[in-house]
């Protein structure tokens, strides 16, 4: 059995990005850049293919990497984080021991990942996967290729809707009856060395950007998605529930 890193990355000119992030097994750099030109070498026994092109779009540059994966397993993940020593085994044996499971979601450490942490193995659902981000995902290429999942591009950093690419990724193995399971395996910390570089925080334009995501999730469901979101994450968003719930109305509207 295989495993292979899709790593979504920008501005790489060169490639210390695989020491920093201490890859060890077979990985795909999709580098968003100024220049197009593709390289294919090996480093420390595995193989390593950087694609970069002259593009923007977080789902766009990780669906470059995963429509040229190759491995059994792939594991998602983004250009500011450390990968732990032994993650490749450690992905090999969640799938070998889940052999029903199609997509597993493993723990990171940094930031507010801590209040997402799997402590116990549990099926993720249409009720709990919301909370959780590309870059703590590995997949069953084989599951996702025979159901044809992708991301979307005109969601997530770099598109029109400035998130919610990983969430409809979700979406579409939850709906195509694949199984996702969450774990209490870490497999990567966050560097910390940026920010985001598309997140603005909880802007008007996050708000309709998130009504548009919600009726993209749920056509028939979305206004109720919108109204407990805005009550729920009220405090978070410190903004009154009322001009979140109208924001999000018109942003669902508008797309």
């Amino acid at each position: 059995m295989s495993v292979q890193v899709l790593v979504a990355a920008m501005n790489q000119n060169d490639h210390s990005l695989l020491e920093k992030m201490k890859i060890e097994s077979d990985v795909i750099v999709a580098n968003q850049c100024e220049r197009n030109h593709i390289e294919s070498f090996s480093y420390n026994g595995h193989k390593v293919i950087y694609l970069n092109f002259a593009e923007r779009g977080v789902g766009l540059n990780r669906n470059n990497a995963l429509m040229r994966a190759t491995a059994d397993y792939c594991l998602f993940a983004d250009d500011d984080e450390i990968l732990d020593d032994g993650y490749s085994k450690k992905i090999e044996t969640a799938f070998e021991r889940y052999k029903d499971a199609d997509v597993i979601i493993f723990n990171i450490v940094g930031r507010d990942t801590g209040r997402n942490k799997t402590r116990k193995v549990k099926r993720i659902n249409k009720l709990n996967y919301l909370k959780y981000g590309t870059a703590r995902i590995a997949i069953r290429l084989k599951s996702i290729r025979n159901q044809g999942i992708y991301f979307y591009q005109t969601f997530g950093g770099g598109t029109e809707h400035c998130h919610g690419e990983d969430n409809l990724f979700l979406t579409d193995c939850l709906n195509k009856g694949l199984k996702i399971i969450a774990v209490p395996e870490f497999v990567a910390t966050l560097s910390d060395d940026r920010g985001s570089t598309w997140d603005n925080g909880y802007s008007d334009k996050y708000f309709m950007d998130q009504g548009a995501l919600y009726k993209k999730i749920s056509p028939r469901m979305w206004l109720l998605l919108c109204a407990q979101d805005a009550f729920r994450r009220r405090k978070s968003y410190r903004k009154p529930y009322v001009s979140a719930f109208k924001l999000m109305i018109n942003g669902a509207m508008k797309d």
